[in-house]
């Protein structure tokens, strides 16, 4: 089962394309890794995955229960995220917002989600910590715990592990497989191509000459080589 579909799409603004041609999708337990240059569309692509912009040509269709509006998402790192005065149980609750309608309030369904999100993520110790004190590793996994709460199929991460050490990417990496192996489905934006692939099951390059399979036939593509353009 798909969770996401996207043929022949086209993505830019005012009518403009920053990337076409772009084909995919993402089901239970896949991860893509979406690979192209700077300035290639990736971030225009997440906008489009996210509602945020509608697709310039093509077609994006969602799975019954997934929606542009549903999907988890985990933005870039910023120093924001470092001195947000709230604590993590604040942050990860706040993932919820979707789901209130117009109830000012929090309610007993919004708390056990959180509960569980945090539990996934293997965060649920830290649930009282001011989310300033935390690692960045920590920080990324109680992130995912937002996203999760706002989607429980569909992630989408962009640049996940920028900025962390390789121990606390790895620890990541078993975050988001464990979530896998849930059947969710992660779409990731990355740089880090190599590190990326190590746990990609299928590779999207976003680029003139676009690309969409299995990380097995992009290596052998390229040639064994992680190249981006």
């Amino acid at each position: 089962m798909s969770y996401v579909i996207a043929q022949d799409l086209a993505v830019g603004y005012e009518g403009k394309a920053v990337a076409e041609n772009i084909s995919f999708e993402v089901g239970a337990g896949d991860l893509l890794c979406v690979i192209g240059q700077n300035g290639a569309g990736k971030s225009t692509l997440v906008k489009t995955l996210l509602g945020l912009i509608d697709p310039l040509r093509g077609t994006l269709a969602f799975d019954e229960g997934v929606s542009a509006s549903s999907v988890g998402y985990l933005p870039q790192r910023g120093e924001l995220q470092r001195d947000f005065p709230a604590s993590v149980w604040e942050i990860a609750l706040s993932g919820n917002l979707i789901h209130l309608g117009r109830r000012p309030f929090y309610g007993p369904a919004e708390k056990e989600a959180t509960r569980k999100a945090l539990e996934r993520v293997g965060a649920w110790d830290l649930r009282n910590q001011p989310f300033s004190n935390l690692s960045g590793g920590q920080r990324q996994r109680v992130l995912i715990a937002r996203a999760l709460c706002a989607a429980t199929r569909l992630l989408v991460l962009d640049e996940p592990t920028t900025g962390l050490d390789p121990l606390a990417a790895a620890e990541l990496y078993d975050t988001i497989n464990r979530l896998r192996a849930e059947d969710v489905g992660v779409i990731s934006v990355s740089h880090d191509v190599d590190a990326a692939l190590e746990h990609a099951s299928h590779v999207l390059r976003v680029s003139d000459k676009p690309f969409f399979g299995t990380v097995q036939a992009w290596r052998q593509l390229v040639g064994g080589s992680a190249v981006n353009d």
